[in-house]
């Protein structure tokens, strides 16, 4: 790894370590005081790479460190990225020995109180619906240590650390401000960062309007073919009663419609790769904050099973929370949900990563590209006729996508100071049909993952690309060689995908075979 890129790793350091592969940094923290932040950002920059596209992804990244962390100092008020530094839960998977990855976990939890003397240091800017949507996680952390089985030492100075970060979080849950908001053109200023191109609150507040009723007639069709004289909302609670009542219940709506779905993605020819393993799991540590995750088999690592988790409610909360819960699970909502993590979705795209040229490329990523094209691959589904004659997946597709255009909506919102977390929490309830907790989540996410809005924005762009594709190419066309082409970049900032289909693509190009 060159100096360049190596700068630009140190301050993604989880994501690197996690969803690059990159396991020199197994056991490590990143240094999120004030003082290491600074180092960090001066270290950037170096001679420009000979290869354009490598100089452009990493330039974005560079960008997207300056705005994070200098101009916007996301350090000082978000818990989330001390918490994920913190976080064990990635040496679960099995990418190295168990005896190496048991080591390299014990090493890391050793790290903790010098994990939160940072975090201490810094967050100094916590609002206090920030903490109180992120509290709970830090409580969690206790059932991290006991999973490590450490000595009686490191696992009282863990737990040590884990109770003053709970009570930090715990006072700014009173005493901070209560304005969480980031602010419009700060916003604006991190989602066009960190994407190279230009986010226009404006602008996609006119996307919202228009996405939402799309969206809202693909469901009101789907509806009347379950019941042409229910009212959506009806049909919509009626499907959603239909949810799992145990662990294994929610493992086997989960297991089967992606079966489904890895048949179908390979019988229509929709992604380039579709090989390895993957396996079915329960991710606890995830309740209250993520329905579904997929932790795949890294590009940087050699190849293990890729594991597909669903998040159980805790089966202690009370009876009306958990139902709500469960509802995800349903057969209407598990298939959308599959298809994201599993296939055409992020198991897919994990994949092709492994296959992607350039160390950079396969090593940073956008997540706006990562969560668009997952996104993008619900909908592609109900496109190319998948479950065509149940209108239960069309019906999960849409009430998905008014979820993320709903999350597009809240974080302009939230954090222009114009949305409050209820107002928020209505809009989810409401125009995405969600259930009061779950709601309340997903309005949560908003204030400490403000690019979440990234979803829809991902979706559109790469939907703008494919059309600028097909028309480009003509009668070469296929979702085949776009999607390949697509993958060629990695995980891109979605600007880099915006240029490749738009001005650079010309009928006569080449592109993957």
């Amino acid at each position: 790894m060159d100096p360049r890129l190596h700068a630009v790793c140190e301050l993604f350091m989880p994501s690197v370590r996690e969803e690059g592969g990159r396991h020199e940094y197994d056991g490590r923290l990143y240094d999120l005081s004030p003082d290491g932040v600074r180092a960090s950002l001066a270290a950037l920059g170096g001679p420009a790479y000979d290869d354009p596209g490598t100089e452009a992804h990493v330039a974005s990244f560079e960008a997207l460190a300056r705005a994070w962390f200098g101009d916007l100092e996301v350090h000082r008020w978000n818990p989330d990225l001390h918490l994920r530094n913190l976080n064990l839960v990635h040496y679960e998977r099995e990418y190295a020995p168990a005896a190496e990855r048991a080591a390299h976990r014990l090493e890391h939890l050793r790290r903790w109180p010098d994990a939160v003397e940072m975090a201490l240091a810094s967050l100094d800017r916590v609002a206090a619906p920030m903490a109180q949507a992120l509290v709970s996680s830090a409580r969690g952390l206790h059932a991290q240590v006991e999973a490590v089985g450490a000595d009686e030492d490191t696992a009282r100075r863990a737990h040590d650390a884990a109770d003053r970060i709970t009570a930090h979080l715990e006072r700014a849950a009173v005493e901070g401000d209560p304005d969480p908001a980031l602010g419009g053109d700060n916003l604006a200023r991190l989602m066009t960062a960190s994407e190279d191109l230009t986010f226009d609150l404006g602008a996609m507040a006119e996307v919202v309007e228009r996405e939402r009723d799309r969206l809202d007639e693909i469901l009101r069709e789907a509806c009347a073919r379950v019941d042409p004289t229910a009212p959506v909302r009806e049909v919509v609670r009626g499907l959603l009663a239909d949810r799992p009542r145990t662990d294994a219940e929610i493992l086997h709506n989960a297991s089967s419609v992606t079966e489904e779905l890895v048949r179908f993605t390979a019988e229509r020819e929709l992604v380039p790769f579709l090989d390895g393993e993957m396996e079915f799991g329960l991710d606890h540590e995830a309740q209250g904050l993520f329905f579904a995750n997929m932790r795949f088999s890294a590009p940087e690592e050699p190849d293990s099973p890729s594991t597909y988790h669903v998040t159980p409610p805790d089966w202690g909360w009370p009876r009306a929370d958990v139902d709500q819960w469960l509802e995800t699970f349903s057969p209407t909502l598990i298939g959308s949900m599959s298809a994201h993590e599993a296939a055409p979705g992020h198991f897919a795209h994990a994949r092709a990563l492994r296959r992607t040229e350039g160390l950079a490329q396969r090593v940073l990523m956008s997540y706006t590209f990562a969560e668009g094209w997952a996104h993008y691959a619900e909908e592609l589904c109900w496109e190319e006729g998948f479950s065509e004659d149940d209108p239960r997946y069309a019906i999960g597709m849409a009430i998905w996508a008014l979820v993320r255009v709903t999350r597009l909506a809240s974080a302009i919102g939230l954090h222009s100071g114009t949305m409050s977390v209820e107002e928020s929490t209505a809009r989810f309830v409401d125009d995405a049909h969600f259930p009061a907790p779950a709601a309340r989540q997903e309005a949560n996410r908003g204030l400490f993952d403000p690019m979440y809005a990234r979803f829809t924005w991902g979706k559109l762009v790469i939907r703008d690309a494919r059309e600028q594709a097909r028309r480009a190419w003509g009668s070469d066309f296929s979702l085949l060689r776009f999607h390949a082409a697509m993958f060629d970049l990695g995980s891109p900032p979605v600007g880099l995908v915006a240029r490749r289909f738009g001005d650079e693509v010309g009928p006569g190009r080449p592109g993957p075979g």
